[in-house]
């Protein structure tokens, strides 16, 4: 009997439908406007007290981050952008700029930071995570394709294609063939009414990382109310002293927003740090 890999599962995923696609624009724009009206909830999210770098995704810059980055530094957080200008891809620039940036602030706080990626972001900071661990604390993904298999999975490939006279390097697929957890603490939050990429490739199927889907567009990710609660709640929910760590479980008055959630009552067990599992 031949054995199905998961990555032969995956390859058959489909991109996003193109009504999904047609109108990201329209819904994360609607969902920038509700901000102005939920955003005095989120201080009543919990609060922390950790350095965040942020990375934007494909054709977007700091400017796109700021709403999240405002919503964190709100609730304690040492929150940063990363200063390079458009996330173009895998220039030298940003290439080289990212780990420059990673260095300066774990050395500059004197602990290791986490990593916020959004989308193409999201695949980077995972890269930067695997290549020296030492210096982050966790990884948390905003609808990042980190296991596309293919171009053709992606509406945003075009643009992806667009910059690439730019990249010194081709993106190799599948994008992460290493088997294994990442080796600090990974959350992976999704959406299925993601247009631009398919909600599929965006989990992290390794049992110490966390998955949360919630109810917003792709370009919504950095805005949502639902997508800003649920980084918070991760970042200031700390590991004890067993090594681990509660299970995410909203508010309920938000819990409508995460479709996958457990309730409170069948919560799924407590995740351990990858060392611990």
């Amino acid at each position: 009997m031949m054995n199905i890999t998961a990555t032969d599962r995956l390859s058959s995923v489909k991109p996003p439908r193109r009504l999904l696609a047609y109108t990201e624009y329209a819904r994360s724009s609607w969902e920038l406007g509700a901000l102005a009206y939920t955003w005095p909830t989120l201080l009543h999210a919990p609060l922390g007290d950790q350095p965040v770098l942020v990375l934007p995704g494909l054709g977007t810059s700091g400017l796109s981050t700021a709403p999240l980055r405002h919503t964190l530094r709100a609730l304690g957080h040492s929150t940063h952008s990363w200063g390079l200008g458009v996330n173009i891809g895998p220039s030298r620039r940003i290439l080289i700029g990212m780990r420059a940036k990673v260095d300066e602030l774990a050395d500059q706080y004197g602990q290791p930071i986490t990593l916020i990626g959004w989308s193409l972001g999201g695949i980077f900071a995972r890269r930067l995570t695997r290549e020296n661990p030492s210096l982050i604390r966790q990884v948390i993904t905003l609808g990042s394709p980190f296991k596309l298999v293919g171009h053709e999975q992606s509406n945003a490939s075009p643009l992806y294609r667009a910059f690439s006279h730019r990249h010194i390097e081709d993106l190799d697929f599948p994008l992460e063939r290493a088997d294994g957890p990442l080796p600090v603490p990974a959350v992976a939050l999704y959406s299925r009414l993601d247009g631009a990429v398919p909600w599929q490739v965006c989990r992290d199927p390794n049992p110490t990382a966390e998955n949360i889907e919630v109810l917003c567009s792709h370009l919504g990710f950095g805005h949502s109310l639902p997508s800003l609660w649920a980084v918070a709640d991760r970042l200031a929910t700390g590991f004890d002293s067993s090594g681990a760590r509660a299970p995410f479980v909203p508010p309920a008055w938000l819990r409508y927003a995460y479709p996958s959630t457990p309730a409170v009552d069948n919560a799924a067990p407590a995740l351990r740090r990858v060392e611990s599992a």
